[in-house]
């Protein structure tokens, strides 16, 4: 059996390890010990990509992306759209973008090369906090989701402040979406304390296994009047769960 090689190391001032490593056609990328991506199954990132565009139904004028990660949803992305789009990619880790550039670009066919593109180094909260309208899209794609998170700063994403934010930053009949390695009921109980109108797709890895599904919650804008952040109030309507 290959075994697993070291292609890169980085480490950042919070004493976080990040290992880009490799096994014959196989890279993987793990943080803290905890694999983070890998260009093994990567189809629940395109489609969480392709299917945002279809829920859309419109051209978008401006993508953000959270999350560079090997760049699959990127390039689903950029497969996706015209001239006339642009796309914002933030990425918290140096290392993965310099990666990205050289190492392991080929893999999703070097997307930070195309101009539509324009590149953060840096959080993505801090995008959201300076936005107000912008996106008609917004694909979240950090960490492992709400529930599994490499890096516990995250979690102010999936948070009441976070999808404040993010529905501050949507345009009139934006999207965001949510990629996540697991079903989160907590997650799914803000949505509905929040008012928001959303649904999640099941997307099958392996035909046949059970156990072999990551999800994707895709939120639409909440209109102004409706939205109140903070209140004690519940909405617990059914909301469509689509397997695929």
């Amino acid at each position: 059996m290959t075994i697993w090689t070291e292609v890169a190391r980085a480490s950042n001032s919070a004493g976080d390890e990040i290992l880009l490593r490799q096994r014959d056609k196989i890279y993987e990328i793990r943080y803290n010990g905890l694999e983070l991506m890998s260009n093994i199954n990567y189809q629940s990132e395109t489609i969480l990509a392709e299917r945002s565009f279809r829920l859309l139904d419109q051209e978008p004028r401006h993508i953000l992306i959270g999350g560079l990660g090997m760049g699959f949803t990127l390039r689903a992305a950029l497969d996706c759209i015209t001239d006339r789009t642009q796309i914002t990619v933030c990425e918290l880790v140096p290392e993965i973008v310099e990666w990205n550039q050289s190492l392991i670009g080929h893999l999703a066919g070097f997307p930070l090369q195309d101009p539509r593109v324009q590149l953060i180094v840096g959080d993505v909260m801090q995008t959201l906090r300076c936005s107000r309208g912008e996106y008609d899209l917004i694909l979240m794609d950090t960490d492992n989701g709400p529930d599994f998170l490499v890096r516990q700063e995250n979690d102010t994403i999936y948070a009441q402040q976070g999808l404040a934010l993010v529905n501050r930053a949507m345009a009139c009949n934006g999207i965001t979406s949510f990629w996540s390695a697991t079903v989160s009921p907590a997650f799914e109980g803000l949505l509905n304390k929040m008012g928001y109108e959303w649904e999640r797709h099941d997307v099958s890895l392996i035909p046949g296994r059970a156990d072999a599904f990551h999800y994707i919650y895709f939120v639409s804008k909440l209109q102004q009047k409706d939205f109140v952040a903070g209140a004690a109030k519940y909405h617990y309507a059914e909301r469509p769960v689509v397997t695929s």
